[in-house]
């Protein structure tokens, strides 16, 4: 594991209750690709009827990303950017993960043109595809 949940707010900016991820199990900048896992607490926001709903879902995809991107910045001894999500296309939600399970989050980097980020992310409950999108991220550095 490369960041556990207690150093979490080092490398993203979300506080509770709006945190969506608890560890960044790998990141490989030669793939530029990393996975994240986060358990679904019963109180969690995104919560309804026992099921974890799509705005966990895409902002757990996002808050990967962010990982990622705080990950790769902080191993280079440089300030962690702030980011925002600009656009999410095609999102397709298979199904809702379950309340006290379990998710793990792919993201791959597609294309990195100055600060704009194209990634797909796969958010996987159970060993399936819960959902997928892809995701424009601008990134805020300070000058």
């Amino acid at each position: 594991m490369l960041v556990s949940k207690e150093k979490l707010t080092e490398y993203i900016p979300q506080r509770a209750p709006m945190i969506m991820v608890d560890n960044l199990l790998s990141s490989n900048e030669e793939t530029l690709s990393a996975r994240s896992s986060f358990f679904i607490e019963e109180t969690n926001i995104f919560c309804e009827d026992g099921v974890f709903k799509e705005p966990g879902l895409v902002e757990n995809i996002a808050q990967s990303c962010a990982l990622r991107a705080g990950y790769t910045f902080h191993s280079k001894n440089e300030k962690v950017p702030l980011g925002f999500i600009g656009a999410v296309k095609n999102l397709q939600i298979h199904f809702f993960p379950k309340v006290a399970s379990i998710i793990e989050t792919e993201i791959q980097v597609v294309n990195e043109i100055f600060d704009v980020t194209l990634v797909v992310g796969k958010v996987y409950s159970e060993g399936k595809i819960a959902a997928e999108c892809e995701m424009k991220i601008f990134l805020k550095k300070e000058a």
